[in-house]
């Protein structure tokens, strides 16, 4: 059953009403700039790709373009978050954090500035852009880093949201959006809270949990939607903040279903699945199956098919469920 307390959209497992959630980000910025005068934001060269144009139309004073200095902008954003300010630090997650993570980690989350590192075109579904554009890896540099929030909005309405919610955040965050049109699967009315996940969907007796992170949650709702047609009850959490891990909403679902299969658009090696299975390890171990890219690089193709290819479709969702079930 859908989880209506949500508010969640009635067509949840359609893939009709389709927007990037780069594009949440970039309405979310702006609004919150209309709310509070020191949210500028700063661009590595990649305005329109970061969607950051209608912050910069609207707010050309609280604009600065660095250039293809992803360092300098990281520099420079704690600076200006030292005088006061709220900065967003933006371009594609290869380069922020992937090429600037040394001046994040020492110059941002050293010195706690409320600095917000935005990370656009994440993972394989940037497509035809190939593997030096295919973040994979930065949950990963950003999760270690003491301090430091990690947000990954399901779609592009929570895009929206958490964009807002982080403006208003102390210390440092980091926002990981992707490029590809992805299912919008809430609403306006949906709540949004930093750490706090989601069951989207639940079993009247529910044999495994799903938790996923990104656009990637709607295959995992259609997975378990297919499971649930075949007779096997299946929750679907949304967890949307990696870092701070809401322990509670996790270790109650895993208990409840004894059995755990983690789907993110990155690397299987210190992502969500990760986190999740220290926290199983040290709490309620239990079996679990990871889905997201085994140790290997991206490359270009289509959106679609490299999700395919690297094993984050429904199918496999689907394989990694039963692989559980039978692990039980």
């Amino acid at each position: 059953m859908i989880n209506n307390e949500l508010h969640l959209r009635e067509n949840i497992f359609d893939n009709t009403d389709q927007a990037a959630t780069r594009d949440g980000f970039g309405k979310g910025l702006v609004e919150a700039a209309d709310a509070d005068p020191c949210v500028v934001a700063l661009s590595a060269d990649l305005t329109e790709s970061t969607r950051v144009e209608e912050f910069k139309n609207k707010y050309p004073a609280r604009f600065v373009e660095v250039g293809i200095a992803e360092q300098n902008m990281a520099a420079l954003g704690a600076g200006f978050a030292e005088a006061g300010k709220i900065p967003f630090i933006t371009s594609y997650a290869a380069f922020n954090p992937g090429r600037n993570n040394e001046q994040i980690r020492t110059t941002i989350a050293l010195n706690n500035m409320p600095v917000k590192v935005c990370g656009m075109h994440a993972g394989v579904s940037v497509g035809p852009d190939g593997a030096t554009h295919q973040a994979l890896e930065d949950i990963a540099l950003m999760r270690v880093i003491p301090r430091m929030t990690v947000i990954v909005p399901c779609d592009s309405e929570q895009a929206r949201k958490a964009t807002i919610a982080a403006a208003k955040t102390d210390g440092p965050v980091y926002l990981r959006f992707g490029r590809q049109m992805s299912p919008t699967m809430t609403t306006t009315e949906t709540p949004f809270e930093i750490g706090k996940a989601q069951v989207f969907l639940y079993a009247d007796n529910p044999q495994v949990v799903i938790f996923a992170a990104g656009a990637l949650l709607h295959n995992a709702l259609c997975a378990a939607k297919q499971l649930g047609d075949s007779g096997i009850g299946v929750n679907v959490v949304n967890v949307h903040t990696i870092k701070p891990l809401d322990r509670e909403t996790i270790l109650r679902e895993a208990k409840l279903t004894g059995g755990v299969v983690t789907v993110e658009e990155h690397q299987i090696a210190g992502g969500l699945g990760s986190a999740i299975a220290e926290l199983l390890a040290a709490e309620f171990p239990l079996p679990i199956e990871f889905i997201g890219v085994h140790d290997q690089f991206g490359q270009s193709g289509d959106p679609k098919e490299l999700i395919e290819h690297y094993g984050m479709g429904v199918s496999h969702i689907i394989a990694a469920a039963h692989k559980v079930i039978s692990r039980k």
